[in-house]
C-alpha cells in the first residue's frame, strides 16, 4: 500500500487538539489516510463542547492490518478514558490513558508498514515527571535509541540543539565531540534521504562571541575538532559562527540547518523568525516522528481561536514525503 496511513497520538486530553485536527482535517485534500489513537467518546464531547461536527470512524487492528480504514474520514482507534467534563484541568489524571495511547501507537509502528507518527500536544509536567527531558527523549528511550536529535524544521531554515531540555547549568557539561558529531550525521543523512540533497550547515559556538575567555573554549577543544572532522566525511558544514549573528537574513540564507548548543539558543530565534511555522522532527527512529511545535495550550480551550498551523505542517510533511 503505497499510500500508507499517518498515525496521530491525540495526546493531552485537556488541551487544544481536538479544535486543531479539525481545523486541520477539514484544510487541505490527504493522500494518506489519518488515524487517531486516543478516546472517541471524549473527542466526540469536546467537537460538541465547542460547537464543532466531524465524525469519527471507528477501526481495529487485527492480524497485522487496520481494519475498517476509511480513506475520506478521520479515522480513530478507541483507547478508553473515563472524565466527567469535556475539558477539566491538566493533571497526572490522564498519565494512563496517554500511556495506553502511546504504547498502541507503538504496537502499530512496530506491526505494520506505517512509518509515520504524530503525537498531539503533551503535558511534560504531569506526562513526563522528570523522568524524561522530552517526548524526544521519552520516545527514544522506548525504541532503546541512543542516537537521536531534536530538528525543529521549516522549509526555508531548519534549527537543531545539541543539548535539548536541559538546565543551562548542565550544557556545557553535556557537550561533546562524539555528540556533535552523531548529530550532525543524522542530519545530513536525513536531508539525503528525504529531500535528495546534501544540506548546509552551519554551525554556533557556546561562548559569547565564540570568544576565549580561558585557554580551552568549548569551541577551541570540542566544537572545531568536531568540524574538522565533519569536514572530513564531507559534510558541507561551517562555524562556529556566533548565536547573536548567525541568525541575520544575510546568514541564514546560506544555509538550509543551524546547529546550536542548546535549546533556546536556536529555538528561540527560529520561532521568532517563522512563528509556529516549523514541527519537530526527531532523526534516528526507526519512523518518522513529528509533532506541532507547541504545548497543550491549556487557556486557549473552547475559544476557536488556536492556530492550527504547526499540526498542519506536520500532517503535511508526512502526506507528501516519500517514506517507503
Amino acid at each position: 500500500m503505497s499510500n500508507n496511513p499517518i498515525i496521530i497520538i491525540c495526546g493531552e486530553p485537556n488541551s487544544v487538539f481536538s479544535e486543531i485536527i479539525y481545523k486541520s482535517f477539514r484544510k487541505f485534500n490527504k493522500k494518506r489516510p489519518i488515524i487517531l489513537i486516543g478516546s472517541q467518546k471524549l473527542l466526540s464531547a469536546q467537537f460538541k463542547k465547542i460547537g464543532l461536527k466531524l465524525d469519527l470512524n471507528l477501526v481495529n487492528f487485527t492480524n497485522k492490518k487496520i481494519v475498517n480504514l476509511n480513506r475520506n474520514l478521520l479515522n480513530i482507534f478507541n483507547i478508553d478514558y473515563k472524565f466527567s467534563k469535556p475539558f477539566e484541568k491538566i493533571s497526572s489524571k490522564s498519565n494512563k490513558y496517554l500511556t495506553k495511547c502511546f504504547e498502541k501507537a507503538f504496537f502499530i509502528l512496530n506491526n505494520t508498514q506505517i512509518k509515520g507518527l504524530i503525537n498531539g500536544p503533551i503535558s511534560k509536567k504531569y506526562f513526563l515527571k522528570n523522568k524524561y527531558q522530552g517526548v524526544t527523549e521519552y520516545i527514544s528511550k522506548k525504541f532503546k535509541i541512543k542516537n537521536f536529535s531534536m530538528l525543529i524544521y521549516n522549509k526555508d531554515l531548519s534549527v537543531s540543539p545539541i543539548t535539548t531540555h536541559l538546565p543551562i547549568s548542565k550544557v556545557s557539561k553535556m557537550i561533546e565531540k562524539k555528540i556533535i558529531i552523531s548529530k550532525v550525521l543524522l542530519i545530513s543523512d536525513f536531508y539525503k534521504k528525504y529531500f535528495f540533497k546534501k544540506p548546509r550547515i552551519a554551525i554556533t559556538g557556546l561562548n559569547p562571541h565564540c570568544e576565549n575567555f580561558f585557554k580551552l573554549s568549548e569551541e577551541t577543544k570540542i566544537i572545531k575538532p568536531a568540524l574538522k572532522i565533519l569536514k572530513n566525511k564531507k559534510i558541507d558544514i561551517k562555524g562556529p559562527f556566533p548565536a547573536d549573528t548567525i541568525f541575520l537574513k544575510q546568514n541564514t540564507k546560506k544555509f538550509d540547518v543551524v546547529v546550536g548548543m542548546y535549546h533556546d539558543q536556536v529555538l528561540a530565534p527560529i520561532k521568532a523568525l517563522y512563528n509556529f511555522n516549523a514541527i519537530n522532527i526527531t532523526l534516528g527512529l526507526p519512523f518518522l516522528r513529528v509533532s506541532p511545535d507547541h504545548g497543550p495550550n491549556y487557556n486557549m480551550i473552547g475559544k476557536n481561536k488556536s492556530d492550527p498551523q504547526s499540526l498542519i505542517d506536520a500532517i503535511k510533511f508526512l502526506d507528501k514525503i516519500k517514506w517507503y
